[in-house]
């Protein structure tokens, strides 16, 4: 996978349950929006860690403008918040543009270790 192919699934309201909640792998969801300049930082660093974790986490990324629903029944206040789902529940999360080490340790408390 080169750099320019895309990554993450982009997630909706109407799509959140299908590829987030039922999914077999953790998810990783990016709450985001476009005119978030915290978001556009981290949105290429969370790109970069779905690259690393190819095949044991799945990426979602959710415009928050363009699907309030889900956002509110997140109780989704500030952006970036990026959240892990396993099991169809958020386990762990950060709440702004943390540094890619802070969302691997994030991740690795979630992601099967590589066999």
């Amino acid at each position: 996978m080169n750099d320019t192919e895309k990554v993450y699934v982009e997630g909706t309201d109407s799509n959140f349950d299908k590829e987030v909640l039922e999914n077999d792998v953790p998810v990783l969801v990016d709450f985001w929006a476009p005119w978030c300049a915290p978001c556009r930082i981290v949105g290429p660093v969370v790109e970069d860690l779905a690259r690393d974790y190819t095949g044991r986490i799945k990426l979602v990324k959710l415009n928050v403008d363009e699907n309030p629903q889900i956002a509110m029944r997140y109780g989704i206040r500030s952006i970036p918040t990026l959240a892990v789902f396993h099991g169809g529940e958020p386990v762990t999360g950060v709440i702004g543009a943390a540094p890619k080490e802070q969302l691997k340790d994030m991740v690795d408390k979630v992601v099967s270790p590589v066999n």
